[in-house]
């Protein structure tokens, strides 16, 4: 037996023996919170019905029902906390018949009342006590409130009245800032923002999922196949757009100077301030890229759009191509990670990835990749290898592959429900590949209710040297939960190989006929506050493949543990004491706090 094992074994043996009742009453005191968070969280986020609209239509558009149909004036929007001083251009999107005469109308909060102006109104409009300064935060019709009102960012109640009688009211807990509340559903009556709406970042792209018909596909991992990134680049003849959290390679950024001189259209996004800080590298790279005339933008900020900017993809004439890995040695480069990819070839999903690519690149968080280099901050990262960068061998080469459909997905946009809808549609098996879980992601609970319909269910996680009280509290949170219900659900965690590092990949395989490859990791934040894109390939063909990696993964180093309580604990501590605690921190990019999701995304 492996000396290591075999250690491991004794540790086992003696850890139960010592220790069995103090574990039991362990698993009696932390009793998985897992469904009580889901229901407690289902209180203030509501389900979403997978046919619902993606998410709410930003200002100007149509929402609901139409303002050509509604009988009265109703409330469609507000605005209470944008990051000017004092709130300054807060404002209400009011939603009217045609020629609705405003004169009769006002707006309170209970404690102070606001007229709207004279005259008539079609459609939507904004009012606001600073128009100037509300003109700048909306393309809507801005109209010029008279007398007083504020609207609280820590909760109101707002009350829209016709003469004496109320004609609709919203009220609200908080408001979240440089966020905007829309109305989804119709109706009149008080109802609270997210009960027949959703708030929204202010400017982010408010887009439904994009579906088209695609013959092959290159299915790729990592480290084994660099090659492929690499080639999508060289290959590149019209246009190339690159999106990042980080670009640290200078492979890759010789690669796109070379594709600038041969007249490519070339342009780069990046995250401003990525967890940890700005990787040292970054500054080597933006220089090479500035003098190569290769346009980058950064994006980031007090009153981003996004949390983060995390995708990782690119767009080369009419190939898509979408990784799980950043642009450095460590991801695309092949030296580190496991991680997956996909290149297609679609126009019309080249087409809408670019409309994503534009509609960030251009924005109002967006600064010159020049003069962010000039204020930025850089900070040392990554392994310092005194000898050559460990080498894997290629297990699992690209694969060109028959492909009957592709969806492109984007977060916040589309993808929760849309990956909630596939995980609910799920029949006989869901592979599940993540460096770490969130116990209060919704995808989680999607998962384990397929389990409890008898879908079988096996999740592979990360073992990296960080968030390890989390990953193993959710650990044996699953396996009691499995255990207690009798689930097909079996957790592993990969544990020293010699095929890759880490596992950064993120990736989910549906009954063997869907792949989804993309940037998302399971937790809310990258869900809801993240821009996140994602692709979900449907055929056995490119699902075989990304399943093929993951039963090698799965039966390769790593440890299942498919047990009861106390025994899962037992385990955990004893391979800590075994191994140095290097076995089960789920993370890939680990979180400081629930809302940081890169922290070893780079370090």
């Amino acid at each position: 037996m492996d000396p290591r094992r075999a250690a491991l074994a004794a540790a086992v043996v003696c850890g139960l023996v010592v220790s069995t009742a103090l574990l039991a009453g362990f698993a009696v005191a932390n009793e998985p919170a897992i469904a009580e968070r889901a229901a407690a969280r289902a209180t203030t986020l509501p389900a979403t019905n997978a046919t619902d609209l993606a998410c709410p239509p930003r200002a100007g558009e149509a929402n609901g029902s139409s303002p050509d149909t509604a009988d009265e004036p109703r409330i469609a929007g507000l605005y209470p906390d944008p990051t000017t001083d004092e709130n300054v251009g807060e404002f209400v999107v009011l939603e009217t018949p045609p020629e609705t005469p405003l004169r009769n109308l006002t707006l309170t909060d209970g404690h102070t009342t606001a007229r709207l102006p004279n005259g008539t109104a079609s459609g939507r409009i904004a009012l606001s006590m600073a128009p100037n300064a509300t003109a700048t935060l909306t393309d809507v019709p801005v109209r010029e409130l008279e007398g007083r009102l504020r609207l609280a960012a820590d909760g109101d109640r707002l009350r829209l009245r016709n003469a004496t009688a109320t004609v609709d009211s919203i009220a609200y807990d908080r408001a979240p800032t440089a966020e905007q509340w829309y109305r989804t559903v119709p109706g009149n009556g008080e109802t609270a923002p997210g009960g027949d709406g959703r708030w929204w970042p202010r400017d982010a792209t408010c887009l439904p999922v994009s579906t088209a018909a695609v013959d092959d596909a290159t299915a790729f991992v990592l480290p084994d196949g660099p090659e492929v990134p690499r080639e999508t680049i060289r290959n590149a003849e019209d246009r190339l757009l690159l999106a990042g959290y980080t670009v640290t390679s200078e492979a890759i950024a010789a690669d796109l100077v070379a594709a600038a001189d041969r007249g490519v259209e070339v342009a780069v996004l990046l995250e401003a301030s990525p967890v940890g800080g700005t990787p040292a590298a970054t500054e080597g790279v933006l220089e090479t890229l500035a003098d190569g005339g290769v346009e980058v933008r950064v994006i980031g900020g007090e009153d981003s759009r996004y949390r983060y900017h995390h995708p990782k993809y690119a767009v080369a004439d009419d190939r898509v191509m979408v990784t799980t890995e950043n642009w450095k040695p460590a991801g695309v480069g092949g030296e580190s990670s496991r991680g997956w990819g996909v290149r297609l070839e679609s126009a019309s999903l080249a087409a809408d990835l670019e409309t994503v690519f534009r509609a960030d690149f251009a924005g109002r968080d967006t600064t010159t990749g020049a003069a962010y280099r000039r204020n930025a901050s850089f900070t040392d990262d990554g392994p310092v290898y005194s000898s050559p960068a460990p080498e894997y061998p290629p297990n699992h080469e690209p694969a060109t592959v028959p492909v009957e459909s592709a969806e492109l997905l984007l977060a916040p946009d589309n993808a929760e429900g849309r990956l909630t809808a596939m995980l609910e549609n799920a029949n006989e098996e869901i592979l599940v590949l993540q460096p770490s879980i969130a116990d209060d992601v919704s995808l989680l609970e999607s998962t384990l209710e397929a389990a409890r319909r008898g879908v079988e269910v096996r999740v592979l996680l990360g073992s990296a040297e960080y968030n390890a009280e989390e990953n193993e509290a959710l650990a044996a949170d699953l396996e009691r939960i499995a255990d207690r219900e009798n689930l097909p659900l079996e957790v592993r965690l990969v544990g020293d190989t010699d095929r890759f590092e880490k596992i950064h990949a993120k990736g989910i395989v549906i009954d063997r006929e869907t792949a989804v490859v993309g940037s998302a990791n399971w937790n809310p934040n990258s869900l809801e506050n993240n821009r996140e894109v994602l692709v979900a390939l449907h055929g056995e063909a490119i699902a075989d493949y990304y399943a093929t990696v993951f039963e090698s993964d799965w039966t390769g180093d790593s440890l299942s543990f498919p047990i009861g309580a106390a025994i899962a604990v037992a385990v955990a501590l004893a391979i800590a004491a075994v191994v140095g605690r290097r076995y089960v921190r789920f993370g890939d990019e680990t979180s400081v706090d629930p809302v940081t999701p890169d922290w070893n995304d780079e370090n």
